[in-house]
């Protein structure tokens, strides 16, 4: 008597049968628990600033204005660029609130108005902002003179 004996080897194939189990019981773990959770997070979001809440230059403003054509005035007074530094030096040293706004065409490149900010920032201003052309100034402020 003989028996067949058959040959089986190695079988290279991987059963993905219980990990396929185990991934559908996982699905069903989370589906059914992410509703159950709160998830409420308060989200401001901002507002646009209302033309009330604008801030404007202060009744001693010092401000610097460049036209279209290159032409610089300190205070609605014509001055060079030459002048000008030296001028800002004199009213900032005599006003204790150092702050200057320069106010530039829309038009003009960012490097000539980059020439005001580094002006007034070697002539002692502490705070510098940056206007609209169109930005008019409080009713009754008087600004600083020469």
């Amino acid at each position: 008597m003989s028996m067949n004996v058959g040959k089986k080897g190695y079988q290279s194939e991987i059963n993905i049968t219980p990990y396929i189990d185990i991934l559908l019981v996982l699905l069903i773990i989370f589906m059914t628990t992410v509703p159950m959770q709160h998830l409420d997070h308060k989200v401001r979001v901002p507002q646009p600033p209302s033309a009330m809440n604008q801030k404007m230059p202060a009744a001693e403003s010092v401000i610097v204005e460049m036209d279209l054509d290159h032409s610089v005035k300190l205070n609605k007074q014509p001055i060079t660029l030459v002048e000008l530094e030296t001028t800002l030096t004199k009213i900032l040293s005599r006003t204790a609130v150092r702050d200057v706004f320069i106010r530039g065409d829309s038009s003009l490149p960012y490097g000539d108005v980059f020439v005001l900010l580094d002006i007034a920032r070697r002539s002692g201003a502490e705070n510098i902002a940056l206007l609209k052309m169109n930005n008019p100034l409080p009713p009754g402020s008087t600004q600083a003179s020469r």
